[in-house]
């Protein structure tokens, strides 16, 4: 990893500045840097489109060059796929595209021997993203087209995203929604929260699926996937997720990841028009920590 340090020109958008410096640069590295939180300017992070006033010092993390993407053997679970897309059951532990710390063993590596294509050459056939111990489903494109495409769908917010949660805590009503801007936290560069200087409007649904003593069992639904969202928005209500180690309740029912499981997939096929709608059951280690919150109550 290597840092670029320069100072801010007046008057340009965060991210044309960024990509105008990094060498190979492109405005979609730019945008990838910035939500990674590793673009400050004056040490702090910003959105891709803040203006810059001129004389700020930004600071860039640039990743280590990695080679060429190469296909890894890994055992993936398809729950749907076709000449366009396919869907796969995302196990929890596995982290979906190369990053920092992560130039194998991802996702990505597995997802090349199912002719995953589209968007960018580091994250081919990637549209939305889980969490590394977020387990689940996942939409996968097979071309530029169809890449682009599903994005289109994500965009108009037409793809049925809906997961289940186990949190501590007492849900104010049956149903709810949550709308707070999401970003990266103004302090702890490592979480997201809604105390940020960059928000992107985040809404999610909740609906309490059953009530168990000290805790409950959400249905949750994505209106926007900004990330850690659920966990954000969870937490910014007094509901803290079992088991998760940032933004809940770290080692709840002897969990070792958060119960967060992305369990229903649904959309209208973007090339046929057919609807896709696929359901993902618990794994083993939620559905053992479920048993064992009824059991005590």
């Amino acid at each position: 990893m290597s840092t670029l340090r320069f100072l801010a020109p007046e008057g340009e958008r965060l991210d044309r500045a960024v990509a105008g410096r990094v060498e190979v640069g492109s405005r979609s590295l730019a945008e990838r840097l910035i939500a990674d939180g590793a673009v400050l300017v004056d040490g702090a992070p910003r959105a891709k489109s803040h203006r810059l006033e001129g004389g700020e010092e930004v600071v860039v993390e640039l990743p280590a060059e990695a080679g060429p993407l190469e296909a890894e053997e890994m055992n993936l679970d398809l729950v749907w796929e076709d000449e366009h897309l396919l869907v796969v059951d995302k196990p929890a532990g596995v982290v979906v595209h190369p990053g920092t710390g992560h130039s194998s063993g991802t996702l990505v590596h597995g997802l090349l021997a199912y002719d995953a294509a589209g968007g960018d050459e580091d994250r081919p056939g990637i549209v939305h993203r889980l969490d590394r111990d977020t387990s689940g489903l996942l939409v996968v494109a097979r071309s530029d087209e169809a890449h682009a495409r599903l994005q289109e769908l994500i965009r108009r917010r037409a793809v049925d995203r809906r997961y289940l949660a186990l949190v501590k805590g007492t849900p104010r009503s049956r149903t709810g929604r949550i709308e707070a801007p999401v970003g990266r936290d103004r302090v702890d560069k490592t979480r997201h929260s809604l105390d940020t200087p960059s928000p992107r409007d985040a809404v999610t649904h909740f609906e309490v699926r059953e009530l168990l003593g000290p805790r409950a069992l959400l249905d949750l639904r994505l209106e926007t996937g900004r990330t850690h969202q659920i966990r954000v928005h969870l937490e910014a209500v007094d509901l803290l997720i079992s088991g998760d180690p940032v933004y809940g309740s770290a080692g709840d029912l002897g969990l070792e990841r958060q119960f967060l499981h992305a369990a229903g997939l649904a959309f209208d096929h973007p090339f046929t028009d057919e609807r896709v709608d696929v359901e993902s059951p618990l794994p083993a280690d939620l559905a053992a920590a479920l048993a064992r919150a009824r059991a005590a109550t």
